[in-house]
């Protein structure tokens, strides 16, 4: 089977979730093309296990100080180009194009009548999973951005749908923590950032941010460099993350036992949705502001306890590669089944798979309780 993995490139998170399933598929003794797009070329770091990759333009978000502006989004992205690009992504020899939320490859798929499976965190959101502030534009956006000919959801909870838990790295030997605080807000003006961060003096702060060239100290604030192996090492060690609204980060962190701290990028109903989510469940504390309450209040609290995330992409490639012998609901079953959560978690998720079934949706995880 030949496959072209289409990956969003604007996000580290999309990124991150691509390497886990290359580590699959070259487990697997499969190699398989990529193509990214979403960002510039010579913006993408550590990206050797892609292989020759490929890149275009695609579409990406402008933001500025925590928001998205979408004045500049609609002005910066050429829909002419990106139809070129389409038009010119030979997909003859592929049998499928699996497709992480990368419009330039979908529409290749969709144009040249090559099969095409989605495999998102944002394909979750085609189902009736929680929502906050989704408007008309988001509906369309997340339907047709890179539209697939089926899709397989990445989220928290599956919601009574065929949605698969988060594709994480797999967790290694326990590292001992050093009570430090990882921050990483990439979407909000550093020095906004910083000056927050030096009210609480007692606690020491390892941020990184990517306008940050070199590694350097500002009192309690230890700034540094955008880097793959250094972040994944103060994860490891620190107490508690600090982030925006995305997926990847805080699934890595719930997988380590990590209390959360959420700011969602302003006008971006995804963020806000998870955030929104990651509350209801128990999982985090959210914050729309660079709030100092909010902050200390966090920063007083303990995690609500560790979620240990399967390997879900070794079980997606094995499935995909077998000829996709269960069907996705079975494959969804498989993967949550063994998933133990902390009681008060564990309390929030009964009721929600109460809901689950008044509304006439499937429990997939019966087996859990």
């Amino acid at each position: 089977m030949r496959i072209l993995y289409g990956v969003q490139g604007t996000g580290n998170g999309h990124i991150s979730r691509a390497r886990e399933m290359a580590r699959a598929f070259t487990q697997l003794g499969v190699s398989v093309d990529f193509h990214f797009s979403g960002r510039s070329a010579d913006h993408y770091f550590d990206m050797d296990c892609f292989g020759d990759y490929r890149t275009s333009t695609g579409l990406t978000f402008v933001t500025e100080q925590g928001k998205v502006n979408q004045w500049k989004t609609f002005r910066e992205n050429s829909l002419r180009d990106v139809w070129r690009e389409v038009k010119s992504l030979d997909l003859s020899g592929y049998d499928l194009v699996l497709n992480d939320f990368e419009p330039v490859s979908a529409w290749a798929a969709r144009r040249q009548g090559v099969r095409s499976l989605g495999l998102s965190h944002q394909s979750a959101f085609l189902f009736d999973v929680p929502k906050a502030g989704e408007g008309w534009l988001d509906r369309k956006l997340i339907r047709y951005f890179a539209p697939t000919d089926q899709q397989l959801g990445l989220h928290w909870y599956h919601f009574g749908a065929p949605i698969l838990p988060p594709i994480v790295p797999q967790p290694q030997a326990p590292q001992k923590t050093d009570g430090s605080v990882l921050v990483y807000l990439p979407f909000e003006d550093l020095q906004q950032v910083l000056a927050l961060l030096n009210r609480f003096s007692e606690f020491s702060f390892y941020c990184y941010h990517p306008s940050v060239k070199t590694d350097y100290q500002q009192e309690n604030v230890n700034v540094r460099a955008l880097s793959r192996s250094s972040f994944h090492q103060r994860l490891a060690m620190c107490d508690g993350v600090i982030a925006n609204g995305g997926f990847e980060l805080p699934s890595e962190a719930i997988a380590l036992g990590k209390k959360l701290l959420l700011k969602p990028l302003q006008g971006q109903y995804e963020q806000m949705s998870n955030v929104a989510t990651l509350e209801l469940m128990g999982l985090a504390a959210g914050m729309h502001a660079l709030d100092t309450a909010a902050l200390r209040n966090w920063l007083a609290s303990h995690s609500p306890g560790q979620v240990v995330w399967p390997d879900v992409a070794l079980a997606v490639a094995e499935w995909l590669l077998a000829g996709e012998p269960q069907s996705p609901e079975a494959l969804c079953q498989s993967l949550w089944a063994p998933i133990s959560f902390p009681e008060p978690v564990l309390e929030t998720i009964r009721d929600l798979d109460m809901n689950a079934r008044s509304s006439g949706l499937k429990s997939l995880i019966t087996s859990t309780y």
